[in-house]
Formats: C-alpha cells, structure tokens, sequence
C-alpha cells in the first residue's frame, strides 16, 4: 500500500483579500504540486480550501495519508469540532451558524473517505513541505494580481 504525505497552505493579503492556497502530495519519489487563488477571501477560506484540493487529489477511496498543516483552525475543525457542529445542525456551542460551513462539509466528506492522520507543524519553522506550499499560495496570489 502507498504511503502518501499532503502539505497544505493557505495565504491571504489582508483578511478578507486576495488569497491563494497550495497542497504537495508526495508517494515515494513523485510529487505533485496544486495551487490557485481567490481574488475576495479570507486566510481560513484558503487554509480549508487547500486542505479539500489536496484530499480532492487523491485518486482512491481508503487512501492511507498523512496531512500537514500549519492552521490550527483546520486541525482543530476536522478533529474536534465537526463531529459537534454536524450534531447540533452546524451551529457553533453558542448556536451561531459555523462560519465556512460549505468548506467544511466538503473538508468532513472528502476525510470520510480515506484513511487520513492530520497533523499540525509550525509555520516557517524550516518544514520543507509547509514551506513549499507556502510559497505555492504567495505564488498564486501574485499570478492572480499580475493578471488584473
């Protein structure tokens, strides 16, 4: 069985801005690299958004991988919080509607269906793949800006 490791990152120029998100998937010696940009949006839009286009990515059901970001809100969502909001009809403890649901339900759908440990690393603290995928969602929002 493959063994497959996701980076994901997600970037904002101001909070709402312009924004971008990156996701590495690397299985053994082949890489593949995935990028793309908003041009209204907010950095937790983008963190969800690369996280959803890496596991998008992934060609099977039951796919065993490991996923690396540097978004606590991400980490905490998928693995502490969903399971609640879905119980309580995507409402947060104090009944107020969870902001980026539609990311949310497609995060939750997508993890459903694969074998998934999520695992959080520090931003810029040398990790080659978070720093990659960082640079992949600067990257993008600048293509974006250079084409308006």
């Amino acid at each position: 069985m493959k063994h497959i490791e996701i980076y994901t990152d997600g970037a904002c120029r101001g909070n709402p801005g312009p924004g971008g998100w990156a996701a590495l998937l690397i299985s053994g010696e082949l890489r593949k690299e995935l990028s793309g940009s908003e041009a209204h949006t907010t950095n937790n839009r983008m963190e969800l958004l690369a996280a959803i286009r890496g596991l998008e990515a992934l060609k099977n059901p039951g796919t065993t991988a490991r996923v690396y970001t540097d978004s606590q809100y991400v980490i905490k969502g998928i693995s502490e919080w969903v399971a609640s909001w879905k119980q309580r009809g995507w409402k947060t403890a104090d009944k107020k509607p969870v902001k980026n649901q539609d990311l949310w339900e497609r995060l939750d759908a997508l993890a459903q269906q694969h074998n998934l440990e999520w695992h959080w690393v520090r931003g810029h603290s040398g990790v080659a793949g978070n720093e990659r995928v960082d640079q992949l969602a600067n990257e993008a929002i600048d293509a974006m800006q250079a084409r308006t």
